[in-house]
């Protein structure tokens, strides 16, 4: 079920909402169950198989964070007893530590399974088969079905027991509200990532208010409005010119800078959506995106793009590594690590790894430059347009099927290998309201302002453009078929 869906917009949200106010006056421990409910109501309505596996790691996790906060394995005497966070510079004992092991290995164990297995078990054959090593082979009689969103709840269920065990979080001594935490419907299957230092006091208390139930009916219709108006538009151009096989350069460009458009209003429009559901049940969620098309180095981009992984990734991966303190040289192989983790994390294959790569390589070659980067003292403008041009080549690599394709893409993209029938590809996507969907997508990420920014104070004709914006993507949600969600496979 994804929010841009006529079964969530009608069915489901009317009914969380009325279950969810129903019963706001019994406290927020009751609501945080019926958040529970909800949330497994809504992950389940596809494979309700795979319930199981997120309440099981949701389980492990939290009975690892009692264990942390306790100090032993022995639980039984310890329920009486209330949860404190840990002193920050105190040594950890090793019941601690075999608890802190317990969770991240179950929880990547999970991940990599899930996710990895079949890449690697591909990887293999065709790395034995190029050996001339057939016979070696492993013939494997079932492939894993990936489960939804859990890229997205391991990483927060495991930002729980690191943060516990840092001492940046006390641990929740009742099951049920930290299941809420990972379970809670508006992020569960995309995002964004919640760290759980930040969401902890929210979870206990929070306040139903008109004010953010306002902004966030706002913040859910302009999302709503990001994916159908804009992304979805988008898509189109871009399907057409990467499934084509080969275009003319110009062609080959228009078609990855409305990919480029589409996958930022299709995941910032998911964002606002998630964040303005977060509003309409007492939840204040952190900015997710801040404008990243605008930014004037790769290293700026990633302060604004998919913000709570990059915090994450920051938080929870590069500072552990060392950060910038173990000299330039293991900052530079840690930013390539990091990256290249990050790219991997986003699906199993060699694309999203070299996506990974170039993020990684530019980063590091920014920060070693500094000043005198060769685009340093360029015009912002300029500055602005070298580093969309590289964010919308390594998107070649997110976009493309398979390795033979990004390069072939990228040929196009500078006249290389261009088939004479791909003239024939101009017409298809040179139509007017391409060129105007394609227009509009251009003003929303540069000259716009964000959805965040219009609903921080809502005034009445912000208020009527937000319902304009509802009506419109509801109306359009009727006449197309075509409806596809990016982020909604990793």
């Amino acid at each position: 079920m994804v929010f841009s869906s006529y079964l969530f917009i009608f069915y489901f949200l009317p009914v969380a909402l009325a279950v969810y106010y129903l019963i706001a006056r019994a406290g927020n421990r009751t609501l945080n169950y019926a958040l529970i409910l909800l949330g497994y109501v809504f992950y389940g309505w596809a494979n309700p198989k795979f319930i199981f596996l997120m309440a099981a790691t949701t389980f492990v996790d939290w009975l690892a964070s009692v264990i942390i906060a306790h100090g032993t394995w022995r639980l039984w005497s310890v329920w009486r007893e209330p949860l404190a966070a840990l002193p920050r510079d105190a040594a950890r004992s090793p019941s601690q530590r075999w608890a802190i092991v317990l969770s991240i290995a179950s929880n990547l164990a999970s991940l990599g399974f899930f996710k990895y297995f079949n890449f690697g078990i591909e990887s293999y054959n065709a790395l034995v088969a190029a050996l001339g090593w057939p016979q070696a082979q492993w013939e494997s009689f079932f492939r894993v079905v990936l489960p939804l969103g859990i890229s997205f709840y391991t990483f927060q269920s495991l930002s729980y027991t690191i943060d516990v065990y840092r001492g940046d979080a006390k641990a929740m001594k009742h099951f049920g509200d930290f299941a809420c935490f990972v379970c809670m419907y508006p992020h569960l299957v995309a995002g964004p990532i919640l760290q759980f230092s930040f969401m902890a006091e929210q979870i206990e208390h929070r306040r139903l208010t008109l004010d953010k139930f306002a902004r966030g009916a706002a913040m859910f219709s302009l999302g709503l409005g990001k994916k159908v108006l804009l992304a979805n538009g988008c898509g189109k151009i871009a399907d057409t010119v990467f499934n084509a096989g080969s275009a003319e350069a110009l062609d080959a460009w228009y078609g990855l800078a409305a990919y480029a458009f589409q996958i930022y209003f299709d995941f910032s429009g998911y964002s606002d959506m998630a964040i303005g559901l977060g509003l309409m049940l007492g939840f204040v969620f952190a900015k997710n995106f801040d404008s990243p098309y605008r930014s004037e180095s790769l290293t700026d981009f990633w302060r604004r793009w998919h913000i709570s992984l990059s915090s994450w990734l920051r938080d929870y991966l590069y500072v552990p590594l060392g950060g910038n303190r173990r000299g330039e040289s293991r900052t530079y192989i840690n930013l390539m690590l990091v990256m290249l983790l990050g790219g991997l994390w986003h699906g199993a294959s060699f694309n999203f790894i070299i996506w990974g790569g170039i993020h990684g390589a530019w980063l590091a070659a920014e920060r070693l430059l500094g000043k005198r980067s060769f685009y340093a003292a360029l015009p912002r403008p300029l500055r602005t347009g070298i580093t969309f041009a590289v964010v919308c080549l390594a998107w070649v690599f997110f976009r493309a099927a398979d390795l033979p394709s990004a390069v072939r893409f990228l040929g196009n993209l500078f006249g290389i290998g261009g088939d004479p029938a791909a003239g024939l590809l101009s017409g298809l996507i040179g139509q007017p309201y391409y060129l105007i969907w394609f227009a509009a997508a251009g003003l929303g990420v540069w000259v716009a302002p964000q959805s965040w920014d219009i609903t921080r104070r809502l005034t009445w004709p912000k208020a009527v453009w937000a319902c304009a914006v509802l009506i419109a993507s509801v109306a359009l949600l009727f006449a197309q078929s075509y409806n596809p969600f990016i982020y909604f496979i990793f």
